[in-house]
């Protein structure tokens, strides 16, 4: 696909809106718009690099791709400290972000969500309303291929600190990830509360199910010359699901707001 500078310009225009996304929920399934990142991905080879120097810190990126500059009326608690935001982000109007944190192009950040310090929000992530992604958790990004899914953080979850969600990992909606869980598309989900491990979905990515709560955990090698000999692997596992004293224990602190 050919991509002309204007056209490039326009569709970034537009991420940074709000008004277009790189992924949508569509008929209760996630969608993404293979165009869009497929644009994005042109953009690095339109732009030169050049200097973006700030004071006595010396940049060097891709000009298509600068840091965005945000204005009082834009509505974002942007806290001074090393922050970078960079073009075709969207953080929507009462997004918290504290420094320092980085979200890249593509990503959507919705209302009432909190971007706490450290964190890293990847290219074309998509984080929905009224979270809480706390303090050096790394959300990862999905640029490449095209047609694949970016990493979806859906409405009203908690992913505490130090937590790594990657390669198109679904946190849906309400689901608590405590501290320090890591999660790829390689990663077993065990549900404890039914005393098995979840299945992949359709295209194979792992799936928190809305409410779960999820710890680290482990699983004995059971083949293959270490089977029986003590050592376990690293496996998420969810203990129960969002209840009222969750709720209590997960809320964000309103006076920060």
């Amino acid at each position: 696909m050919e991509v002309t500078l204007s056209r490039f310009e326009e569709v970034v225009s537009a991420l940074e809106a709000g008004t277009l996304r790189v992924a949508e929920k569509v008929g209760g399934e996630w969608k993404v718009n293979r165009e869009v990142k497929e644009i994005i991905l042109a953009g690095f080879k339109l732009g030169a690099v050049v200097e973006m120097s700030q004071g006595q810190f010396s940049f060097f990126d891709k000009e298509t791709f600068p840091v965005r500059r945000f204005k009082q009326e834009d509505g974002v608690r942007i806290v001074p400290g090393g922050t970078s935001i960079r073009r075709g982000a969207f953080v929507a109007p009462g997004a918290i972000v504290m420094p320092p944190a980085y979200i890249n192009v593509g990503a959507y950040v919705d209302t009432g969500t909190m971007v706490d310090s450290h964190v890293t929000i990847g290219s074309c992530a998509q984080v929905g309303k009224h979270i809480h992604i706390s303090a050096s958790t790394q959300i990862g990004g999905v640029l490449e291929p095209a047609g694949a899914l970016p990493t979806i953080i859906e409405d009203g979850a908690f992913v505490g600190g130090n937590c790594g969600i990657y390669e198109g990992t679904i946190v849906q909606e309400g689901a608590v990830i405590a501290s320090g869980v890591i999660i790829t598309s390689s990663t077993p989900l065990f549900d404890a509360t039914r005393g098995e491990f979840l299945p992949r979905n359709a295209d194979g990515r792992v799936v928190v199910p809305a409410g779960a709560v999820v710890v680290s955990g482990s699983k004995p090698i059971s083949k293959g010359p270490a089977a029986g000999s003590g050592v376990s692997l690293y496996c998420p596992v969810i203990v129960k699901y969002r209840d009222d004293k969750t709720a209590g224990s997960v809320q964000l602190e309103e006076f920060l707001r």
